[in-house]
């Protein structure tokens, strides 16, 4: 029976891949914005930049890419898989032509697009690091989003120094994960 709860754990953090805080508060947006060390108008720009980009990516690549977008206090993290350097280098331009992004990490592999067979592994490996995070005592899980692509995870959020090295030791120890990358803004 409890690994059926730990099975449903990971499936609703793999549904919730950029938010950590909902599942560690149990509560809907107002809680998470409430834990967020972004400004709410941060918070909500974040949301839009995302689909902004996404939708002007989209728009010219179609099903060419697998491209993923995350924002977090106006940077802009893009992850996935594209054809050529070419492509790379025009999603990059594109995402950094939304208004209000402050600055862009391109960490797009130029490669066929990965299976769900990956993906999936992806959001298995999302979900522990998650469930890992909530059992630490260095740093709130809310502080830091946790975003996998093809092994490697990627941590955003804003964070001392301390919290970071916390978060990427969490999650350069998780099974499965091949490489961790920090994308953090520092608050020291």
């Amino acid at each position: 029976m409890r690994y059926v709860h730990y099975l449903l754990l990971a499936a609703v953090f793999a549904s919730l891949q950029g938010c950590p805080a909902v599942i560690a508060t149990g509560v809907g947006t107002g809680a998470l914005m409430a834990s967020d060390r972004r400004t709410t108008g941060a918070y909500i720009e974040d949301e839009g930049i995302e689909n902004k980009a996404l939708g002007q990516i989209n728009a010219k690549f179609k099903n060419a890419t697998h491209i993923n977008v995350t924002s977090f206090n106006r940077h802009v993290l893009i992850t996935g898989e594209v054809p050529n350097e070419e492509t790379r280098t025009e999603v990059g331009r594109l995402a950094a032509g939304v208004q209000n992004v402050k600055a862009v990490s391109n960490e797009l592999t130029i490669s066929g697009a990965t299976g769900i067979t990956s993906r999936s592994s992806d959001s298995i490996i999302t979900a522990d690091v998650k469930l890992r995070f909530l059992n630490n005592k260095a740093f709130q899980a809310d502080h830091v989003k946790v975003i996998t692509e093809n092994g490697t995870v990627f941590l955003m959020g804003l964070v001392y120094r301390k919290e970071a090295t916390a978060a990427a030791e969490i999650a350069s120890t998780t099974g499965g994960v091949l490489r961790v990358v920090k994308v953090f803004e520092y608050l020291d």
